[in-house]
């Protein structure tokens, strides 16, 4: 049986793409069993090539709205998922005292890709599809049928 946390914070710098992203996806996967929030360090806006090619794999995040650690609703997580080095330092600050699994995940920012819009898709969806294989592999799905 796999055991996975109530609850998780996907973090970055603002809130518009990576954390946006990793929410939507972890949601897909284990929404009906974990608590998934996401929050950026700055306050940012809402990314209209994420939500495109989030719209691609069946998530709508249309509605998101970006957030800052100050407005999160719960401050209290069992793993919280930094997709910054300054997002990492916030959330350091966030679970100081509290048992929190703190990790950082490496991936790029995909809208420094400069170049037309098809490349830029291509950055924003190499970014989707890692942070989704970095979900997986550390929440495995229960079943095929959660696909």
């Amino acid at each position: 049986m796999q055991i996975l946390p109530s609850s998780v914070l996907f973090c970055c710098s603002m809130n518009e793409i990576r954390s946006a992203m990793a929410e939507g996806i972890m949601k897909r996967f284990h929404g009906g069993q974990v608590f998934v929030d996401s929050a950026g360090v700055r306050q940012g806006g809402l990314d209209p090539l994420m939500v495109e090619v989030m719209r691609e794999i069946g998530v709508d995040m249309a509605r998101h709205n970006p957030k800052t650690f100050d407005n999160l609703t719960d401050d209290s997580f069992d793993v919280a998922i930094a997709l910054s080095p300054e997002a990492q330092s916030a959330a350091t600050a966030l679970t100081r005292y509290m048992h929190c699994d703190l990790r950082l995940w490496s991936i790029a920012d995909p809208s420094l890709m400069e170049g037309t819009r098809e490349a830029r898709l291509a950055a924003y969806r190499h970014t989707r599809d890692q942070i989704q294989q970095r979900i997986l592999d550390l929440f495995p799905r229960l079943h095929s049928k959660d696909i």
